[in-house]
């Protein structure tokens, strides 16, 4: 299982970087949301997602929290094995 911790997530930037690396993503990923919904239902699993702290991310990314939230609740429901958490 690959595992992705978010952790001190305060931009996009950050966010994209942390994810591609914990799930191994491809060099070719666009780092967009867009992107980030292609490579998250295509990536080989099974993948897990823990978001440490998510309110200051959530103040920290503005609107783009909750569309990364709502894609991230829409791989949840296209993919059996991955799973998403809030903590903390």
């Amino acid at each position: 299982m690959k595992t992705c911790h978010l952790k001190n997530l305060t931009s996009m930037n950050s966010f994209y970087e942390q994810i591609a690396f914990s799930f191994d993503f491809p060099a070719h990923f666009g780092r967009n949301l867009d992107a980030l919904w292609d490579i998250i239902t295509e990536v080989e699993g099974p993948l897990e997602l823990i978001w440490e702290q998510p309110g200051i991310s959530r103040d920290a990314l503005g609107e783009d929290y909750w569309l990364v939230l709502e894609i991230l609740a829409d791989a949840v429901a296209e993919r059996d094995d991955f799973s998403f958490t809030l903590r903390g």
